[in-house]
């Protein structure tokens, strides 16, 4: 028997529970002894019964003289009590609905109990305290996601497992890293973790196996990152009289950022290895425009641009709006979406005397695809419609994509195209991947390491600070009452709900008081606004649907959009200046800070007002530092501390595992693993004198997906 054996073929670990152990994701001996408690039950600082306080958790060890259970007359609740004795007294313990424990539990059974005292009326007694027969005087492992077993079960088979196994645990880590950080030796850190003797041990043993975690990420990530720096990309030179010329076509002023953002791109764009870059802005910084100057400068060069947004809404926004700022120069835009032979938009913008655009061309799909196989389309614009089989450039030098950072690796090599220009040599296409979410630097290092970050800063001037106000249900009517001011005076509202339907009459959970999209669309305008336009959007909705609606929105045919999450990313309404966001708890501040940026898009006064039934100090100090904090970067920040990073582009759905996630938190800690990945990966990028290092990267590797 090996580490890699598969659970089901250990003795003692029956079917039923080898399926709930899979469900877990335990198959191997290893999974198992890698799978961590999230925190520990404290039998180690026991005292006598007679000294327990009140109102405090207290834990103390002795006999059980009794056990049985009964009904409570009122609630039908079955109620577990034993009596419990050591040398100094007799105190009753309390459990509610859990009957099983009679069977657990017997006379003369000595336990160690775990709880809060309580003064009832027959005097004081325990209620519902954890127990232990085994760990009695120490910590004991609490694991997650253990429905079905108790941990009890979970440390029973891992001491059997750990005893027997421990030998062919090896250490991955250098043993120069471990000296450098005092870190605890493998097999010793993995019995601590589970069976620590104090809680300085086990948070040693967790401190070592975050860093492990956080140190095999940034490895990953620097080794893709050197793989690219292997690859070769087309050399795009600066064509800096077009660059100039379409900056005094603007009927603005870049700001610094922008001016300093394109730059580090364009210069990029000149070498030879493919530019990967995280452009990273709050809402309404100019992050399109800076892509566009890019673009601009490539498809001057002779070569062509795919430019990738996650939904069809956002695709025809990008089209119109790059179509309309590259229309002084003979750009071809194209807009490519859906998966059937559809009649679908392309736009050659030359300049006209009058500067109007000139209109759409309609084409088939058929043939536009054929004409971005001949190069015969500069830009194209559309969904993941780009990265199917189909989709052929004659000269990809450059992709843009929009809010989907998890675009990487495999979708980027399906855009490959081999070149005639370089001896058909493979060419990789430079790389810009454009967010408005605002990610904390730890994060930056890790999850993005391999990407150079460009960083817009600084708004445009005119912008006006977007007034927030946390709300309380009372000052309800206030609100619809200033609603109707501002709509009479020609601007639009969004109101912002956590999900589409409402509850089930009779079915009572955490969401059912929750507002829902349906039922406040009905209420807002029949009730409340029936002489104004009310309109609702959401994700079940078909794509046309949607998009008839936020083009009505945007041509002010709807005064008020009630709306789920789907206005997050990137919906431009200039003349939308109200926003409400319904449950404001129940949304992370990085998104509660996309949804606000939807409003304050022109040189408006903007409002948001957060609706929250939550009375929960923890709730109010969120939501006022989204009030309080100067931009994006800074409430990511707290976002980060309050919430865990699992809140940020879908991070927890990569695999990424518990401790490391945690670690996330810890920026000295990141840049520790990333100084020591660096320092590997110089003397030994291939990993090849350190096999067992490259080994578990492999396998870590095959457990989470950084792109």
């Amino acid at each position: 028997m090996t580490l890699d054996s598969p659970i089901n073929k250990i003795s003692g670990i029956g079917l039923k529970f080898q399926q709930k152990l899979k469900k877990i994701g335990i198959k191997t001996v290893n999974d198992l002894i890698y799978y961590f408690p999230h925190r520990y039950e404290d039998f180690s600082n026991i005292q006598s019964i007679s000294k327990v306080k009140i109102n405090k958790i207290n834990c103390f060890a002795g006999k059980v003289l009794e056990i049985k259970n009964s009904k409570t007359w009122k609630k039908n609740m079955i109620l577990t009590e034993a009596l419990i004795e050591d040398k100094s007294g007799v105190i009753k313990a309390v459990w509610f609905n859990q009957p099983f424990l009679i069977k657990n539990l017997n006379p003369g059974d000595f336990v160690c109990l775990s709880g809060k005292v309580l003064l009832g009326k027959n005097g004081l007694y325990i209620s519902s305290p954890v127990h232990e027969k085994t760990n009695i005087g120490r910590l004991a492992s609490v694991y997650p996601g253990t429905e079905g077993f108790s941990s009890k079960w979970l440390r029973w088979i891992l001491k059997e497992f750990l005893e027997e196994f421990k030998t062919q645990i090896k250490d991955p880590l250098p043993e120069d890293i471990i000296r450098e950080h005092d870190f605890l030796p493998i097999q010793e850190a993995i019995w601590q973790i589970h069976f620590p003797d104090s809680f300085l041990q086990a948070k040693k043993a967790r401190a070592r196996f975050s860093f492990e975690e956080l140190f095999l990420i940034e490895i990953a990530v620097l080794k893709e990152r050197l793989r690219l720096n292997q690859e070769k990309a087309p050399c795009i030179s600066l064509d800096i009289k077009t660059i100039k010329k379409f900056v005094e076509s603007l009927n603005f002023t870049l700001t610094d950022a922008q001016r300093k953002c394109a730059w580090q791109i364009v210069k990029d764009l000149e070498k030879s290895i493919p530019c990967s870059r995280l452009l990273q802005g709050d809402v309404g910084s100019g992050k399109t425009l800076v892509a566009v100057i890019a673009a601009l400068n490539v498809v001057k060069a002779g070569w062509q641009v795919a430019f990738m947004a996650p939904t069809e809404i956002l695709t025809k926004q990008h089209f119109k709006e790059v179509s309309k700022l590259l229309s002084p120069f003979k750009i071809r835009v194209a807009l490519l979406t859906g998966k059937e032979d559809k009649i679908i938009s392309q736009k050659m913008c030359y300049a006209t005397k009058d500067g109007v655009i000139p209109e759409i061309l309609e084409i088939s799909r058929t043939k536009l695809l054929e004409k971005a196989k001949k190069g015969e389309i500069d830009i194209l614009i559309g969904t993941h419609a780009l990265i199917q089989d189909k989709v052929k450039f004659a000269k990809l030098g450059l992709c843009i994509i929009d809010e989907q950072h998890r675009f990487g690796v495999e979708q980027r090599a399906k855009l490959i195209q081999k070149s005639k220009y370089l001896k058909e040599k493979i060419l990789l296409p430079h790389f810009i991947s454009v967010t408005a979410t605002p990610i904390p630097r730890s994060l930056a290092l890790t999850i993005y390491g391999n990407l150079d970050l460009s960083i817009l800063d600084e708004m445009p001037e005119g912008r006006k600070k977007i007034i927030t106000k946390i709300v309380s249900p009372e000052q309800r009517n206030e609100i619809y009452g200033f609603i109707r001011k501002r709509v009479g005076a020609g601007e639009q509202t969004f109101v912002i709900c956590p999900r589409i339907e409402a509850s089930e009459p009779g079915v009572v959970s955490s969401w059912s008081d929750v507002k829902a999209v349906e039922e406040e669309y009905e209420k807002l305008s029949k009730e409340i606004f029936p002489e104004l336009k009310v309109a609702m959007l959401h994700g079940k909705m078909k794509a046309g649907e949607k998009e008839k609606i936020m083009r009505n929105f945007k041509i002010k045919k709807i005064d008020i959009l009630v709306s789920t999450s789907v206005v997050e990313v990137g919906i431009d309404i200039p003349r939308a200046t109200v926003m409400i966001i319904e449950g404001a708890e129940r949304f992370g501040l990085a998104q509660l800070y996309q949804f606000r940026g939807r409003i304050g898009r022109s040189d408006l006064q903007s409002y948001c007002f957060l609706f929250s039934d939550s009375l929960s100090a923890k709730t109010r100090a969120r939501l006022k530092a989204l009030i309080r904090a100067k931009n994006g970067f800074e409430l990511a920040q707290k976002d980060l501390e309050i919430r865990g990073p699992g809140s940020f582009g879908g991070i927890k759905q990569w695999g990424i595992p518990d401790l490391a996630m945690q670690g996330l938190k810890n920026f000295a800690l990141i840049e520790q693993a990333r100084t020591a990945a660096k320092k590997i990966l110089e003397k030994d990028p291939e990993l090849k004198n350190h096999a067992l290092l490259r080994q578990k990267l492999e396998k870590f590797k095959e457990k989470i997906h950084l792109e």
